[in-house]
């Protein structure tokens, strides 16, 4: 999963709102809770084996999967802003 860049970016959006302590158990990634009962889940991963591993302890919890998404990085800063031609 990780690219030139480094390792992906990902959304991991579950039904239902999980609490903050959580972020240990999902390797750092930070827990979002939406007004419409659903939590997202954010940050980077290593690899897919590392998503995998995500996503196998959301099962083992019983958590509802909604959706899983690869967040497209940043664009690149040139390095020449503020600068006239």
């Amino acid at each position: 999963m990780s690219t030139a860049h480094g390792p992906d970016q990902v959304e991991i959006r579950v039904q239902g709102h999980l609490d903050e302590r959580w972020t240990s158990w999902f390797d750092g990634l930070t827990v979002e809770l939406e007004a419409d009962g659903v939590t997202c889940l954010r940050g980077r991963v290593a690899d897919q084996a590392a998503l995998h591993g995500l996503l196998g302890r959301l099962r083992d919890l019983g958590i509802p999967l909604l959706s899983v998404a690869v967040v497209p990085p940043p664009p690149q800063q040139s390095g020449t802003e503020g600068t006239q031609p």
